[in-house]
C-alpha cells in the first residue's frame, strides 16, 4: 500500500511533502484547496476530523500533525539518517525544535490570515495581524542566534527539521520579516532550494 498524503499549497504540509519526495517514498499526493474549504468537506473530515493538513494514510492508520509525520518518516526510513534516532537526547532536541515551529512560529504566522480562529472581534483580528511582523521577526532572531546550529538545523547533518525550517522561512518575507537581517536563515533557505526534492515540490506549494 502506498502512503496517501494530503496537502495544500502555502501550508505547513510542505515540510512533509519534501521529505516524502527526498526519501523516494511510495506515496500519492492529494491536493486540497483551502480557499474552496476542501478541508471541511465530509470526505476529508472522515480522514482528519480536525479539518487541517497534512494528513498521511498508512497501512496502520492515519497520522496528522507535522512533527509526528516527520518523525514517522525518519523512523520508517532509518537508513536515510533524517533524525538522530540512535541518540535520545539529540532526538528530543530535534523534536523540541519541530514542536516549537508547530506551536509558536506557525501560530504567529496564522494570526495574519486566520485570526478568526481565535476571535470573532474584527478589531482583535486586526490587532493580531498587526503583530505578525514583530512576532515572526522575533522568531527569526531566535532561530538565527540559537536554533540554527550550522549549515543545517542540527549542525552538519541534514534532518527532517530542515524542510520544516524551510517552510517557516518561506512565510517570513510575506509576513514582514526583513530577511537581509538574517544571513544564516537566508543561506539555509537558498541551500534548501538546491535540493532536488525541493526543486520538484516547492512549485506545487507556490514557492
Amino acid at each position: 500500500m502506498s502512503l496517501q498524503f494530503y496537502y495544500s499549497p502555502l501550508s505547513c504540509s510542505l515540510a512533509t511533502h519534501i521529505v516524502l519526495e527526498h526519501l523516494g517514498a511510495d506515496y500519492e499526493a492529494h491536493r486540497l484547496n483551502l480557499r474552496d474549504n476542501d478541508q471541511n468537506k465530509p470526505e476529508y473530515l472522515a480522514i482528519n476530523p480536525k479539518g487541517r493538513v497534512p494528513a498521511l494514510i498508512t497501512d496502520r492508520g492515519i497520522l496528522t500533525e507535522t512533527p509526528a509525520l516527520l518523525l514517522y518518516l525518519a523512523q520508517l526510513y532509518p537508513a536515510a539518517k533524517l533524525a538522530p534516532l540512535d541518540d535520545p537526547f539529540a532526538l528530543a532536541q530535534m523534536q523540541s525544535i519541530n514542536s516549537w515551529f508547530c506551536s509558536t512560529v506557525h501560530v504567529h504566522h496564522a494570526h495574519g490570515a486566520r485570526g478568526r480562529r481565535w476571535s470573532d472581534d474584527l478589531d482583535a483580528q486586526k490587532s493580531m495581524k498587526a503583530k505578525v511582523a514583530q512576532n515572526m521577526t522575533d522568531c527569526a532572531t531566535l532561530i538565527e542566534r540559537e536554533i540554527l546550529r550550522g549549515p543545517w538545523v542540527m549542525g552538519e547533518q541534514f534532518t527532517v527539521a530542515d524542510p520544516y525550517l524551510f517552510t517557516m522561512t518561506s512565510w517570513m518575507a510575506g509576513d514582514g520579516v526583513d530577511m537581509s537581517q538574517f544571513p544564516k536563515l537566508s543561506d539555509h533557505h537558498k541551500r534548501m532550494l538546491e535540493i532536488p526534492a525541493v526543486k520538484k515540490i516547492a512549485p506545487l506549494h507556490g514557492i
